[in-house]
C-alpha cells in the first residue's frame, strides 16, 4: 500500500484541508479589515494632530484644562485599578479553586459590566447618589459630592472596569488546577506562603495581561463618566470628555492632540499585551517540558 500523497502531507502540516487560495483569500480579507478600520483611523488621528505642526500639538497638550482632564484621568485609573486587582485576585481565586454555593451567581456578577450600557451605568450612579437619589439628601446635609465631582467618576470608572482582571484570571487559574496549592498547604504553609509562592509566579502574566486592559480601560471610558462628570471643564472632564469639547467646538488639531495620548495609550497596550501573552506561552511550553516539582518546603519560604 501506498503511503499519502505530498500533497496530502503538506495540507496535514498546515492544519487545513483547504485550498491555498482560500487561505490567502481569508488572510487578505484580514488585512485589509485591519488596514480600514484600524490601521487608517490611528493613523489619521496623528496626521490631524500634527497638521499645524508640532508647535500646534504641545501647545494643545499644554493647556490649562488638558492637564486637568490628564491629571483627573490618571487619579481614575490610579484609584480604579488597584482595586480592580483587589477584587479581581479574590473573586478568581474563589471561582476557580473553591465550590461553594452561589458560584454561579459571583460569576455572573462578575460578568454584569460586560451587559450593562455605561450610560445606565452613569444613571445607576445618578439614581443612587444624585442630589434627588435615595442617598442624596444625607450626602447633601453632610456637604459630600459624589456625582459631578471626583467621587462619581472613580465610582463608575471602578465598575465599568472590575471584569476585566478577573475575567483574564478564572480560566487560567481554572486551568493550571489547585494541587500545587494544596501540596504547598499538606507541606505545611500559610495561605499568604502559599499565594505568593505557588500561585502567584503562576498567574504572573495573565495578571499583567488583566492590569494593562483594565487601566486601559480606565483611562478610556466616556459614557459612564460622562453621565456623572457633569462637563465641568477644568474640574471634572477626563481625557474622552475633553476631546469631545474640543471637538465640538470645532477645535480639531486641539482635539485630535489630546485624541493621540488616548491613541499612544492604546499602541502601548498593545505592545505590552503581546509581550505579556509571549512571555506566558513561554512560560507554559517551558514549565510542560520539565518534570513536575515539589512545591517550596514551608522553612525555604521565609
Amino acid at each position: 500500500m501506498s503511503g499519502p500523497s505530498t500533497h496530502a502531507v503538506r495540507r496535514f502540516q498546515s492544519g487545513t484541508s483547504e485550498a491555498p487560495w482560500v487561505r490567502y483569500t481569508l488572510i487578505t480579507v484580514a488585512l485589509l479589515f485591519v488596514l480600514l478600520f484600524l490601521v487608517l483611523p490611528l493613523a489619521a488621528v496623528f496626521t490631524e494632530a500634527l497638521r499645524k505642526g508640532f508647535g500646534a500639538y504641545l501647545a494643545a497638550l499644554k493647556e490649562p484644562d488638558a492637564w486637568s482632564a490628564i491629571e483627573l484621568t490618571l487619579i481614575a485609573a490610579v484609584i480604579a485599578v488597584p482595586l480592580n486587582l483587589v477584587f479581581g485576585v479574590a473573586a478568581a481565586w474563589a471561582i476557580a479553586k473553591y465550590e461553594f454555593r452561589g458560584k454561579s451567581f459571583l460569576t455572573t456578577l462578575v460578568d454584569l459590566p460586560f451587559s450593562v450600557s455605561p450610560v445606565v451605568v452613569g444613571l445607576m450612579y445618578v439614581l443612587v447618589f444624585g442630589a434627588q437619589g435615595w442617598f442624596g439628601p444625607w450626602l447633601l446635609a453632610h456637604d459630600i459630592k459624589v456625582i459631578f465631582a471626583v467621587p462619581g467618576i472613580v465610582l463608575a470608572t471602578v465598575f465599568v472596569t472590575f471584569p476585566f482582571i478577573a475575567r483574564e484570571l478564572i480560566p487560567l487559574m481554572q486551568a493550571q488546577g489547585n494541587d500545587e496549592e494544596q501540596a504547598a498547604i499538606v507541606l505545611g504553609a500559610t495561605g499568604w506562603q502559599t499565594f505568593w509562592y505557588v500561585t502567584l509566579p503562576n498567574i504572573k502574566w495573565g495578571l499583567i495581561y488583566g492590569v494593562i486592559l483594565c487601566n486601559a480601560r480606565a483611562m478610556g471610558e466616556f459614557g459612564a463618566v460622562s453621565v456623572v462628570s457633569g462637563h465641568i471643564r477644568g474640574q471634572t472632564n477626563t481625557l474622552p470628555l475633553h476631546v469631545e469639547i474640543l471637538y465640538n467646538e470645532y477645535q480639531s488639531v486641539a482635539a485630535f492632540a489630546v485624541a493621540s495620548l488616548l491613541a499612544i495609550l492604546a499602541l502601548v497596550t498593545l505592545t505590552i499585551k503581546s509581550v505579556a501573552e509571549w512571555r506566558q506561552d513561554a512560560d507554559m511550553k517551558a514549565a510542560a517540558a520539565l518534570p513536575p516539582e515539589r512545591p517550596p518546603h514551608p522553612a525555604a519560604l521565609r
